[in-house]
């Protein structure tokens, strides 16, 4: 018996539409609220002492010289009254590691102070939304701005953001090429339209750099290109004081009048109005947590306040605080007791010696820098009358701004001599080479044949030659360098 073929079931199908997908999103543009507080006000603070440094410093004028100038050409570096040279990199690389630690001790306390208030990513971000806020009006403004056709309005705040924008980031790369090429030669340079190739390619690409990372890129820096952001999780911990929005006091959120009673309405302190997203320069709402975005500028602290000011509530929902703080509620006093810890300490000690270190070896270094190179083609000789003679070349570096007159002395062996010129007129940051004779008597090398023997010569101040002029209050030279001599059989 056959059986009849049942009947078909009407399946739903659900259309699949062609999408267009890129590899790369586009980044949504970040409007940041212009805000006013505590923490605003000690960001501008820094924001000028650093600029005052950086823009001022190359016009200071140090024994007609700039004060802080690295003239790459003459291979001279000077900082105020100290005069270094491509041998005392080792200050550099001392310096890079202090400055190392400390980013790890203040990163330990208090989360990214660095960024906050000095990285210069922050502070001329700072200055660029300053002009553009005063060109282009605050966030709504800049919104509806952006979106709006073009036409007069538009092109003028337009232009005139851009024209602060340009004048900043020329101003800035030529301050910046000003600490390599005296910044007076620079300035008539630029003022004569004379300045070289190579110096009008760097004052451009600083200024270029200013303008891109300030201007354009802004926060997309520090979200994917500085490594900090990556690096602080392993520098803080649970006592770390860090920005931190206290959720049991601020849950649940919502929307209430002002002045009226959260509590009585279920609701936490939050009235969830995003102002704290709003003024953030990255874009993040600190209420979801630390994020690796967060540049601890603290603008949602100082937004928040004036928000719980006008709600009647107190202070301090978004606040420095600890992890452990918030979780146990502990008062400030106790959380403030518990970030001095031991590896708060230990980064602490670490700088302060390597930083008194650095201090005492600036403090002891050298005014001379002396090379003493022998003869290698005569080892040792002995004259008719039967002296021994070694032949040295001593290189001098003169690390003072002071014209020097030297005066050389050997010690070491009895009866050691020298028998050429022992006199050097040294100019001020020069290097100078003196050809050195020393003998040694017939009738002191007796027992010292077959071998060589530690000396050492001495450089002392000399009484200036007649006509040559003397800096007054030149300090007294002890230096010290050694050699051997050797002594045929």
């Amino acid at each position: 018996m056959d059986t009849p073929n049942p009947a078909p079931v009407a399946r739903r199908v659900i259309p699949v539409q062609p999408v267009a997908t890129s590899m790369i999103a586009a980044e949504a543009k970040i409007y940041p609220r212009n805000v006013k507080g505590f923490y605003a006000r000690w960001r501008w603070v820094m924001v000028w002492v650093t600029q005052l440094v950086f823009y001022g410093t190359p016009w200071l004028q140090w024994n007609s010289h700039q004060a802080v100038l690295f003239d790459l050409d003459g291979g001279r570096f000077y900082l105020f009254g100290l005069l270094l040279y491509p041998q005392d990199l080792i200050y550099l690389a001392a310096l890079m590691v202090i400055g190392a630690l400390a980013l790890f001790f203040f990163t330990a306390l208090a989360g990214r102070l660095w960024c906050g208030y000095t990285c210069p990513q922050t502070v001329y971000t700072e200055l660029f939304m300053w002009i553009e806020h005063h060109c282009e009006g605050d966030r709504m403004a800049r919104q509806r701005l952006d979106t709006a056709p073009w036409g007069r309005n538009k092109l003028l705040r337009k232009g005139a953001k851009q024209l602060g924008w340009t004048t900043l980031a020329l101003v800035t790369g030529f301050t910046f090429v000003g600490y390599f090429t005296p910044i007076l030669q620079l300035a008539d340079q630029v003022a004569t339209f004379t300045l070289s190739p190579w110096e009008a390619f760097w004052v451009l690409f600083y200024a270029a750099a200013t303008y891109g990372n300030a201007g354009f890129m802004r926060e997309q820096v520090c979200k994917y290109m500085c490594p900090y952001a990556r690096i602080q999780s392993a520098l803080i911990d649970r006592d770390s004081l860090i920005i931190s929005y206290d959720a049991a006091r601020g849950d649940p959120r919502g929307s209430r009048a002002r002045k009226s009673s959260a509590a009585a309405q279920g609701l936490g302190d939050c009235i969830d109005c995003t102002l704290c997203v709003q003024v953030c320069p990255t874009g993040i709402d600190i209420r979801n947590g630390l994020q690796n975005e967060c540049i601890a500028c603290a603008a949602c602290i100082d937004v928040c306040d004036g928000v719980m000011d006008k709600m009647g509530s107190p202070r301090g929902l978004i606040r420095y605080a600890t992890d452990n703080g918030i979780e146990n509620r502990w008062s400030r006093a106790t959380m403030l007791r518990r970030v001095v810890r031991p590896r708060v300490l230990v980064y602490a000690a670490a700088l302060t010696v390597l930083c008194g270190a650095f201090a005492y070896s600036l403090a002891s270094r050298s005014d001379l820098l002396v090379d003493v190179i022998k003869d290698r083609n005569t080892l040792a000789r002995v004259i008719d009358d039967g002296q021994v003679e070694n032949v040295y070349r001593l290189q001098i570096m003169n690390r003072t701004e002071d014209a020097l007159q030297l005066r050389v002395s050997v010690d070491g062996l009895p009866g050691l001599i020298i028998t050429s010129d022992t006199r050097l007129e040294l100019p001020a940051a020069a290097i100078g080479a003196l050809p050195v004779r020393v003998r040694l008597p017939a009738g002191h090398a007796g027992d010292l044949g077959g071998r060589s023997h530690p000396i050492h010569f001495e450089l002392h101040h000399a009484s200036p030659r007649a006509g040559a002029p003397q800096s007054p209050g030149t300090p007294a030279l002890d230096v010290h360098a050694g050699s051997t001599f050797y002594v045929p059989r």
